[in-house]
């Protein structure tokens, strides 16, 4: 496979990997915590690169950072005028290109960098659908912290909006950040219509949050709108899903949770998932997890669903590493 059929993600795991661990690891310090589970992850699947695309993927890297650093330093003119002369006009041409796209901001691009505190503060009284318009663009765990802390009514409007919401024409974005004036910087650069929200996207911020939220806005859900809560639950996988899961994937799961919340997540859990869950651990280890569900009493729900919400996230991290499936409603097809 040559350097040109790389796809991004990979080529930036083989420059991981070429500059070694200590200078990776400062390259780390600079990335949000997302950017760096999925540079992480393709670090781990890149396998074989040869020499050959090692040598080519550190040029284009380089060639990018000086591509950068000569913008920075001197604006799109006198960069041209280096590249040029150190690559020639074709190849300058083609790295100013690159360097356009990577530069154009995007809407909202503000929200990706802003404390979950200052989002809320400034969201919380907008319309529902403004907020769901804005959550649009935020990363998922950011949308579920925002929507966590919104008064009952408005988190069922806004979860609602999101799954309806298909598209925004750049004038409809513009109104709102003239509406929101200064808290936004500048925003669209294109005129096509941006695909935004959707049943996908608000399933996996419902993924992020918390169980007794979730649990209260598919109740809720459930009752303006059967239709769309069930779709939007058979897009998530929650603790319960685990009965649909394969011996396999239950025992790869266990072996990386904690004890302690396996005991609090089955306090709240039925018959099947505990039958499933002791079927496939040790013999000692079902006796000891028996033992302490015996004398743990007392338990808080808000303990019992965080520690069901912990082990929710362990699974779906491992399904992100190709280390275990996840059969969601059956749209998946196995092939054994």
């Amino acid at each position: 496979m040559e350097s040109s059929q790389l796809t991004q993600e990979q080529k930036a795991a083989a420059v991981i990997v070429s500059l070694g661990a200590d200078k990776a690891s400062k390259i780390y310090k600079h990335l949000s915590e997302s950017d760096i589970e999925k540079l992480t992850i393709e670090v781990a699947k890149l396998g074989h690169v040869t020499p050959e695309q090692t040598e080519a993927v550190l040029d284009e890297f380089y060639k990018t950072c000086l591509t950068q650093k000569v913008v920075t330093d001197g604006g799109m003119e006198y960069a041209r005028a280096v590249l040029e002369k150190a690559f020639g006009e074709s190849t300058a041409q083609s790295l100013l290109d690159k360097l356009a796209k990577s530069l154009k901001t995007q809407p909202f691009e503000f929200i990706r960098k802003s404390d979950v505190k200052n989002l809320y503060s400034f969201l919380q009284h907008e319309r529902p659908q403004t907020i769901a318009l804005v959550l649009s663009y935020a990363d998922s765990d950011q949308a579920a912290s925002v929507i966590s802390e919104l008064p009952r009514d408005k988190q069922i409007k806004v979860v609602e909006s999101v799954a309806k919401m298909e598209s925004a024409s750049p004038d409809a974005i513009k109104i709102v950040e003239a509406a929101l004036k200064k808290k936004f910087e500048s925003m669209l650069t294109t005129s096509d219509f941006t695909t935004i929200g959707g049943i996908d996207y608000i399933a996996d911020v419902m993924n992020h949050m918390d169980r007794a939220n979730e649990k209260y806005i598919f109740d809720e859900l459930g009752k303006e709108n059967e239709e769309l809560a069930d779709t939007i639950r058979k897009k998530m996988f929650v603790f319960e899903d685990i009965v649909s899961m394969d011996n396999r994937s239950i025992q790869r799961f266990v072996r990386e949770c904690d004890v302690k919340d396996i005991v609090y997540a089955l306090k709240g859990s039925d018959d099947n998932i505990k039958s499933l869950i002791f079927a496939n651990v040790s013999t000692r280890m079902a006796e000891s997890i028996r033992s302490d569900l015996e004398v743990t009493v007392n338990v808080r729900l808000r303990d019992v669903e965080e520690a069901q919400q912990r082990i929710v996230g362990v699974i779906r991290r491992l399904e992100e590493a190709g280390e275990l499936i996840i059969v969601k409603s059956g749209k998946d097809e196995i092939i054994a």
